[in-house]
């Protein structure tokens, strides 16, 4: 990686959508070159995917609670065996080994408290949790 690929991704942070001839002109390559790089990239694993961030609100949703939970996992517990169970439970969004006082940070959604208290119920039953701390989005900053 040089300094034009840091830009390139940079530039796709932003917009994973500009055409090649946009990206070429915002970091001063032809859109061939600028492709070239992308593709290099993503067959070296630097770029993993492409992904959508869709605001649920927006898009009419009303899938009512966003939330992180903080997640300690039982001794006898894996980061494997948990990132295997956890991965495949509904409503999981985003999965973080961290440092710190805890293990994990998992991003989630639920329906409503309900749907929330099964999913921790879940997640100490199936996934090996010892201990967990739930905090509610209450909005994003734009």
């Amino acid at each position: 990686m040089d300094r034009l690929d840091s830009e390139i991704l940079g530039v796709l942070e932003e917009d994973a959508r500009i055409s090649y001839r946009d990206l070429g002109v915002r970091v001063g390559l032809s859109a061939n070159a600028a492709a070239d790089r992308v593709r290099r990239m993503r067959r070296e694993g630097v770029i993993r995917g492409f992904t959508t961030l869709v605001d649920p609100a927006a898009a009419g949703s009303r899938e009512g609670l966003v939330v992180f939970i903080d997640i300690t996992l039982r001794l006898d517990t894996t980061n494997e065996e948990f990132e295997e169970v956890v991965l495949r439970l509904p409503g999981i969004t985003e999965v973080v080994h961290v440092t710190g006082a805890h293990d994990y940070l998992v991003r989630a959604r639920a329906a409503d408290p309900s749907a929330l208290d099964a999913l921790l119920r879940r997640l100490k039953r199936e996934a090996g949790v010892a201990q967990s701390s739930t905090r509610i989005a209450l909005r994003a900053a734009r």
